[in-house]
């Protein structure tokens, strides 16, 4: 009898792994809908893929890595002479990240057009979760044999522009986050206590603003020189103007009018994000003298110039790591009341979107109920594109978007970092400031 049990047991546990996504839930979960349990179990193998990946540049781990003889090894080869003391950490994150972009780029071909769980894709795209374990962890074991070059060159750059278009996706979403934040508190500000609530979104939004003004104090005083980092100070300089105009034109009479619930907690939002941009971009600078480090900072020393030392967790990339976290769970997680935002980010306004499908909760069994039958609540294809975009970013954040000289003999920063970053930040503003604008110049258009 207890063989039988096992057995059977053995089954369930095999018959879970190989199916859906409420097999997953355990009885003191809530029950949910099996859209959203997906998503999360994919940002789920995301973010271990990245905890991996910070693993590996772990100075005890990269010793072990070292060891490795086909991995990489202190030579001089046809590409030049490598030191592994500075590249081996390097190699390894973007091996990892390769295989993670892999892996969603692969169930992104195979999700094109999935309209509806009943579609045999997305039986796959909501079970298997065993077996996608497995390919992952095939495709990272494989990618560790692929050789330097052309790999490392071509696949730095496919990260500039993955990394670019991730940073586009954070903005879209922290737009959307903004203005939901504001109409949300304005609306109980209407319903009562009106007082209490407009205190509470002004000193919300002095207190990020007053971040903002310190934030460009502080890039004034330790990433420029009086004679010196006339890029930085130009950036600096552009981005706080644009700022200023982004505020003006959000409180203007016209703006208000077509938009009631837009205001400076928005802008002031926007503002903050736009100086930490900044920031990452003067942190990506080549020129050492205009591009201290925390520690050169706390220390009152000079960086070095020679790009020989990599300080893998300076604060942009630990800020920047936190927010690609939360970003990575907004994504997974989020249904925006936006229709505007709803068609980019190719959410489907559905039944499923309105809270369609049934929870099947009769037995009072917590489970992740089918809300896909009559149409997906998001584009599985577009959300797989997203994860392989936020790979893309984490490898360029935990690689400091460094690029290799040409023997691997040190990782020095590049100006296309430093490019793609400002010119994200401008393109924020200017998507923020087209929300503002876009209901008073196309009157005929639904902004709701």
């Amino acid at each position: 009898m207890g063989a039988c049990l096992g057995i059977c047991s053995v089954l369930s546990c095999v018959s879970c792994l190989c199916g859906t996504a409420p097999c997953l839930l355990c009885g003191c979960c809530p029950s949910t809908k099996n859209s959203t349990v997906t998503r999360l179990i994919f940002t789920f193998f995301l973010l271990l893929g990245t905890l991996v990946a910070c693993i590996m540049i772990i100075p005890g781990v990269e010793d072990g890595l070292k060891k490795i003889p086909w991995f990489c090894e202190t030579s001089t080869t046809i590409h030049g002479s490598v030191n592994c003391d500075i590249v081996v950490g390097y190699k390894a994150v973007y091996r990892m990240c390769f295989a993670m972009a892999a892996f969603f780029f692969l169930f992104a071909l195979i999700m094109i057009c999935v309209k509806s769980s009943k579609d045999p894709r997305a039986y796959i795209q909501n079970g298997f979760w065993f077996f996608k374990f497995l390919i992952l962890l095939g495709i990272t074991v494989g990618a560790f044999f692929i050789p330097n070059e052309p790999f490392t060159t071509v696949w730095f750059y496919f990260g500039v522009v993955g990394g670019f278009l991730f940073i586009l996706i954070q903005l879209i979403l922290l737009i959307d986050f903004a203005h939901s934040w504001s109409q949300s508190w304005l609306e109980k500000a209407e319903e009562g206590n009106a007082k209490c609530w407009y205190a509470v979104l002004l000193t919300c939004t002095g207190l990020l603003y007053a971040a903002s003004i310190a934030a460009v104090v502080v890039l004034y005083i330790f990433y420029t020189k009086p004679d010196d980092c006339v890029e930085n100070k130009v950036f600096i300089s552009l981005n706080l103007i644009f700022c200023v105009i982004v505020s003006v034109v959000s409180i203007l009479p016209k703006v208000q009018d077509a938009q009631p619930h837009s205001g400076l907690l928005q802008a002031s939002v926007i503002t903050l994000y736009t100086f930490f941009v900044t920031w990452t971009a003067l942190a990506s600078v080549p020129n050492k003298n205009c591009n201290p480090s925390l520690l050169a900072i706390v220390s009152n020393t000079t960086t070095s110039a020679t790009g020989q030392m990599v300080q893998w967790w300076d604060a942009p990339s630990i800020v920047g790591l936190v927010i690609f976290i939360l970003c990575t769970l907004f994504i997974s997680i989020r249904s925006s009341n936006n229709t505007q935002v709803n068609k980019l980010m190719q959410t489907e306004e559905n039944p499923a979107m309105l809270g369609g499908g049934e929870s099947s909760r009769e037995d009072g069994v917590h489970r992740a109920y089918d809300n896909e039958e009559d149409g997906v609540s998001y584009s599985y294809t577009f959300f797989h594109f997203c994860l392989l975009l936020a790979s893309l970013y984490i490898m360029m954040t935990l690689t400091h978007w460094y690029k290799p000289d040409a023997n691997y003999q040190a990782m020095n920063s590049a100006w296309s970092a430093v490019w793609v970053k400002i010119v994200s930040s401008w393109t924020g503003l200017l998507l923020y400031l087209w929300t503002l604008v876009a209901p008073i110049m196309l009157k005929n258009r639904d902004f709701s």
